[in-house]
């Protein structure tokens, strides 16, 4: 059997970069080619935003940097793996296994397993996912002799709903109690009673629930101080992808890591956020600037997915955003015969049957079925 062997590029740096430039449009070489320092990239949907993140990577480690001094924090631990084998790809590096990539619960959970007995776990701990650890609360539900026929008492999906959102929030329970579930109001010192034997349990039996992960890495950078200093200076380079929908714990993470050399560029876009109703605050990447004075700010308004059309609605509505850092989408796609449409509906069974009866008539106009997406 024959074994092929992939060469590794044997361009100079100036050649790999005229090959960059190639390959980018000017406003992300530009990103890819800052300046080592706190960086905010303000990038619009569809411009390109993980393509310049990519080759951001493989730019730092084409300057030297060595894998392993770079972190990677993405929305899906796919999206990291597709842009590791890219960097790969780019560079012919064997080490970009060697990039902290990743979710920032598989980052945590990382850390975690190294560190896990400084703060009270033993290493091999296990994971609750959402189905365990609402199973895991029923128990606790019981234990604390709560009679939930006599009340309404929420069910342990809502009481978990509750404590991950204070978690991720840094809220107290009874403010997001207050805040989000009123009805409950009145059942706050118990469900806050559930919580205790929860975080207990969890502790006796050596179990973290997603939030943990997050919550026991920033406790571990905080309270451990032999620890933290070791990854603030492996971390040379951080990179966070989707920040408008990070948390303030997630943020607080990242400040910690990044408290030695300070080189974050965080990318998201301000005008799109959908992860608000599970603790993520869009704030983020307006706060950024306030935390990284010194920060330098990089905009992709070109657009490779839309039509002028659609960007024009688009940047009219976007523009009376009463905090927004302004940015012009500019489309690459040329100019279609249809504009957007605007069709205002009572109700969601209006909305279905426009929807429905808009479909039967493109179709007796001559569109394939196929070519409609709702």
């Amino acid at each position: 059997m024959k074994k092929y062997v992939l060469k590794r590029d044997q361009s100079s740096l100036p050649e790999r970069l005229t090959r960059y430039k190639s390959e980018l449009n000017d406003e992300q070489f530009a990103v890819v080619t800052a300046q080592p320092k706190a960086t905010l990239v303000v990038a619009g949907a569809g411009t390109g935003k993980t393509r310049a993140i990519t080759y951001r990577v493989a730019y730092l480690i084409e300057q030297g940097v060595a894998p392993q001094r770079i972190l990677l924090a993405t929305f899906t631990n796919r999206a990291s793996r597709e842009m590791l084998r890219r960097v790969e790809s780019l560079t012919g590096n064997q080490n970009v296994h060697k990039i902290w990539g990743g979710t920032f619960h598989r980052i945590a959970n990382l850390m975690l397993r190294r560190h896990a007995v400084s703060i009270g776990f033993e290493s091999n701990y296990s994971i609750l996912d959402t189905e365990d650890a609402n199973d895991f609360i029923s128990v606790c539900i019981e234990e604390a002799a709560i009679d939930t026929t006599a009340k309404r008492f929420p069910k342990a999906e809502v009481i978990q709903n509750i404590i991950s959102y204070a978690n991720n929030t840094d809220l107290p329970i009874e403010n997001v109690i207050i805040g989000k579930y009123p009805y409950f109001e009145m059942l706050t010192q118990q469900i806050k009673y559930v919580e205790r034997i929860y975080v207990e349990r969890k502790r006796e039996r050596n179990v973290m629930d997603y939030d943990d992960l997050l919550l026991n890495l920033k406790r571990l950078l905080i309270e451990k101080p032999e620890i933290a200093p070791l990854y603030a200076d492996q971390f040379q380079h951080i990179l966070v992808d989707e920040y408008q929908d990070t948390n303030r714990l997630q943020a607080d993470i990242i400040d910690l890591l990044a408290a030695k050399h300070r080189n974050v560029m965080v990318v998201g876009d301000d005008a799109q956020s959908i992860f608000a109703w599970r603790g993520a605050e869009f704030t983020n990447i307006y706060e950024f600037p306030k935390r990284y004075p010194e920060a330098q700010l990089f905009k992709l308004e070109t657009n490779y997915r839309s039509t002028p059309e659609i960007l024009g609605l688009a940047n009219v509505s976007i523009a009376h955003n009463k905090r927004q850092f302004p940015k012009l989408l500019q489309a690459v796609k040329a100019s279609r015969d249809f504009k957007p449409a605007l069709v205002p509906c009572s109700d969601v069974e209006q909305q279905s049957v426009f929807v429905a009866s808009r479909i039967l008539e493109l179709r007796d106009e001559g569109t394939n079925l196929e070519d409609i997406a709702v």
